[in-house]
């Protein structure tokens, strides 16, 4: 393997990966990201980062580096729409000890690491990747396209309300605590509050807003039964969005919250493990997602220091068969991410949490979830998509040329992408080699 990338120096600056002008690649059979039929016998030409044609006999322009690729299965970039650039890559321990540059650094890094498996694009449901995303769009360092939500915003006792016992109660002349401060996630209570934080998430430069909805498992204040938010204040997250051109995705595990969120517009249920058929339907019928994640109580397993927190996890745990199944059978738009936290060793196992999937879906299923599929729910950003230039997540004429050549067919065996260190022996996102072993 031949990892094409100059050395990140000392001052956290990178230069650009192995590019030609133009590049034509030949020989592979071709995932487009939609079909369950490989293409065979058509060469893939890339020029100026884009996807110029698909065609058989392709002449190369002129000084365009020309890639054998018999032998291998071309597939688009990965998507994951559950990722955490802030959280994924340093210890908990950081988050009590460390402070918003170590967190920034550590993310940074695990960025390089998560375009090397093959995710060319994630959605950051939560933290502050913003000079992450500003570097790697700018060429300074290694990474994938991110689309940021910010800071997740969560009210006082809920989700992201991780301060110490002693904490509360609060009044309106104290300081924030450290890490709503630094945008690292965010509190809100009220209407008013409510619609000026989430104004204040998006003029960070915020695709999408991210709220909590329920109860969570990591955290300590919340039972998983408590739904989050009033009607009128998810309504006010969803208004804001709104008038951004874009929508609102809500952590939720349970019914109730869920129904309340749906009602009052929000476009993506983040996790939703033990939801109802009812609930479901009610999701499918107002066109909202399901972004679950293949977490079970296994190898991969998250384990927490809290008691309450390891009971929680199980419970949730258990509604991930049960969710996935009735997901199909229920026919609602189904996406595929991770939620990898604090466990950098965990986070290079983001490829074998897709291959896990092999458990509810077929290889092509998996295959077009982690590709097109997710791309489509990107699009739910509207203007504040900030990668417009050609679609993602496929394989087409005009499309962004992010491409993963395969050392077999993962249409036939989707663990190959459990092991992309071993089994990607090419990585381009945006015309730019990032890895290349051929």
């Amino acid at each position: 393997m031949r990892i094409v990338a100059t050395a990140i120096c000392v001052f956290g600056l990178a230069g650009s990966a192995a590019a030609a002008d133009a590049t034509l690649i030949t020989g592979a059979a071709i995932f487009d990201g939609v079909s369950p039929d490989l293409i065979v016998g058509q060469d893939v030409l890339v020029e100026d980062g884009m996807i110029a044609a698909i065609g058989e006999g392709l002449d190369a322009p002129e000084g365009a580096r020309i890639i054998d690729a018999a032998g291998r299965t071309m597939i688009p970039g990965l998507i994951d729409v559950h990722w955490h650039t802030s959280y994924c890559c340093a210890a908990q321990s950081t988050v009590v000890t460390g402070d918003i540059l170590e967190i920034a650094i550590r993310g940074a890094l695990g960025s390089e690491r998560t375009l090397l498996r093959g995710f060319t694009t994630v959605r950051d449901v939560g933290g502050n990747p913003f000079a992450t995303k500003r570097m790697i769009d700018a060429g300074e360092i290694l990474g994938p396209r991110i689309l940021p939500s910010g800071p997740p915003i969560g009210q006082t006792g809920g989700h992201f309300d991780y301060r110490p016992y002693q904490a509360v109660p609060t009044n309106p002349a104290d300081s924030q605590w450290y890490w709503y401060s630094v945008g690292l996630m965010a509190m809100a209570d009220g209407v008013p509050e409510v619609t000026k934080r989430a104004r204040e998430v998006m003029r960070m430069g915020a695709s999408q807003l991210k709220i909590s909805g329920g109860g969570g498992v990591s955290s300590v204040y919340d039972p998983l039964d408590v739904r989050q938010y009033t009607m009128d204040e998810v309504r006010a997250f969803v208004e804001v969005a709104d008038t951004y051109n874009t929508y609102v995705a809500s952590h939720i595990f349970t019914d109730e919250a869920a129904r309340i969120a749906v009602e009052a517009g929000v476009k993506t249920i983040e996790h939703g493990f033990l939801l109802s058929r009812e609930t479901m339907e009610l999701m499918r019928d107002n066109g909202v997602w399901l972004s679950v994640q293949p977490l079970l109580d296994d190898e991969d397993g998250f384990h927490f220091d809290d008691p309450g927190s390891q009971r929680k996890w199980i419970e949730v745990t258990n509604g991930t068969d049960a969710t996935y199944n009735l997901a199909k059978e229920v026919g609602v738009k189904v996406a595929f991410g991770t939620d990898i936290l604090f466990d950098p060793a965990l986070a290079e196992r983001q490829g074998a949490f897709l291959a896990k999937l092999k458990r509810w879906y077929t290889p092509y299923e998996i295959l077009k979830m982690a590709t097109s599929t997710n791309a489509e729910l990107l699009m739910l950003a509207g203007p504040r998509h900030p990668y417009q230039a050609g679609p993602l997540g496929v394989i087409a004429a005009g499309a962004y040329a992010d491409l993963i050549l395969v050392d077999g067919n993962p249409l036939a065996d989707i663990d190959l992408v459990a092991d992309p260190g071993a089994n990607f022996d090419l990585i381009m996102k945006g015309g730019v080699v990032y890895k290349d072993g051929l």
